[in-house]
């Protein structure tokens, strides 16, 4: 079994490569994310590339850039990934794994896609009820901070926050405890999936209505400053 994770940078694949480590140890051998090519940043959440390569490195995985327009159509969207499951076929990946939570379509869509490519999806964290999910992450020492908001469903005031016990309690009833729906997105820096945290800070906000996305920025350390 070689695995490839589809990697957002958020806490729900960070926990998926967390249980696939468990459950096949050595399985996971690279993770794959979609870059949008006009700002360097991760595909809707906005984290910067270099913050991007950290989880990789601390995770001790190799990291697959797919490139993706600012303004990126479903076709050409659906073309990169197809690219990228003939890379993995050829280099002896087995499965593509996803931190799905419950939403049914998505998973269905990936399954869809995924049929006749040689990979056979896994889906490590699926089903598993939010709440507690959330609960175990925090508990386990998992760490992020909330890279972006849905303010239709969500106060702005939340961008940049710790994924913590206190956000928990802040979340209005009816946005999910790990922001399944979209309210929010997240970028990890530490937990029981890396070898090491990762020193962030938190940079300045951009609006882009409905969203509001707060630059997590990787501190640099005294050598890079020099590099």
């Amino acid at each position: 079994m070689k695995i490839l994770l589809s990697w957002s940078s958020g806490k729900d694949s960070a926990w998926a490569l967390h249980l696939l480590n468990q459950q096949y140890p050595g399985g996971v051998a690279a993770l794959l994310t979609t870059i949008n090519e006009a700002y360097d940043r991760v595909a809707m959440h906005g984290v910067r590339a270099s913050l991007l390569q950290a989880q990789a490195d601390a995770a001790g995985l190799s990291l697959w850039r797919v490139p993706i327009p600012n303004q990126c159509t479903n076709e050409k969207y659906e073309a990169s990934m197809r690219d990228a499951c003939a890379r993995a076929v050829a280099e002896g990946f087995t499965h593509v794994a996803f931190g799905d939570l419950f939403l049914e379509d998505i998973r269905r869509y990936r399954v869809e896609r995924l049929e006749g490519t040689g990979l056979t999806p896994l889906f490590p964290v699926w089903q598993i009820p939010t709440p507690d999910l959330a609960r175990t992450m925090i508990a386990s020492g998992l760490r992020a901070r909330l890279a972006v908001v849905d303010t239709r469903v969500l106060d702005a005031s939340f961008a940049g926050r710790d994924f913590d016990a206190s956000l928990l309690a802040d979340l209005p009833p009816t946005v999910d405890p790990c922001g399944e729906n979209g309210e929010f997105h997240t970028c990890v820096y530490a937990g029981p999936m890396f070898r090491n945290p990762i020193e962030v800070e938190v940079g300045e906000i951009v609006r882009r209505e409905p969203f509001v996305f707060r630059d997590i920025k990787p501190c640099l350390t005294p050598a890079a400053l020099f590099v």
